[in-house]
């Protein structure tokens, strides 16, 4: 990519072990505590986390309305990485159009999203890697929302609510 086309990347930390981490990442009833940004909360209508499982998932926020995402597990390796695309969906699962979701119009129409969970000593170095162009996911809060979602798993962590 050229580099004012740079796709988004964040590596964050987390006092954890890294099963822990990756955990979080799986189990739906942790997932809905921390996958979503302040404000907002996540609703899961399936999930499945095994290689060629899939998800159907809808984030709930007050402000911009709901957002709802489809997409396939294409790699689950338990505790070290997860890949799987999202694509915009409606409630009923059909892929919708980036301006019908809230997105500029060159949204991608499949995003991959790559996790890997590397353990540092008794931390975790998480790495997420998605193929969207950072500077459009900076402008929509797409970036923003990642961090706010590990600042949330970094609380429930430290206050052993996972």
């Amino acid at each position: 990519m050229e580099q004012n086309k740079k796709e988004l990347q964040i590596t964050h930390v987390f006092d954890a072990p890294v099963e822990l981490v990756f955990n979080a990442w799986t189990d739906p009833e942790i997932l809905v505590k921390w996958y979503a940004p302040d404000g907002c909360t996540i609703e899961f209508k399936s999930l499945e986390v095994t290689e060629n499982g899939s998800f159907h998932s809808c984030i709930h926020d007050p402000v911009h309305g709901d957002c709802w995402i489809t997409g396939v597990y294409r790699e689950v390796t338990f505790p070290e990485k997860l890949v799987f695309s999202m694509v915009l969906s409606n409630e009923a699962g059909e892929s919708v159009g980036s301006l019908d979701a809230g997105k500029p119009e060159d949204w991608p129409k499949e995003i991959m999203t790559t996790v890997r969970f590397t353990p540092v000593g008794d931390q975790t170095e998480l790495t997420i890697h998605q193929t969207v162009n950072e500077e459009e996911a900076k402008q929509t809060g797409a970036y923003q929302s990642w961090i706010k979602m590990f600042n949330i798993l970094n609380r429930l962590i430290s206050t052993s609510k996972i």
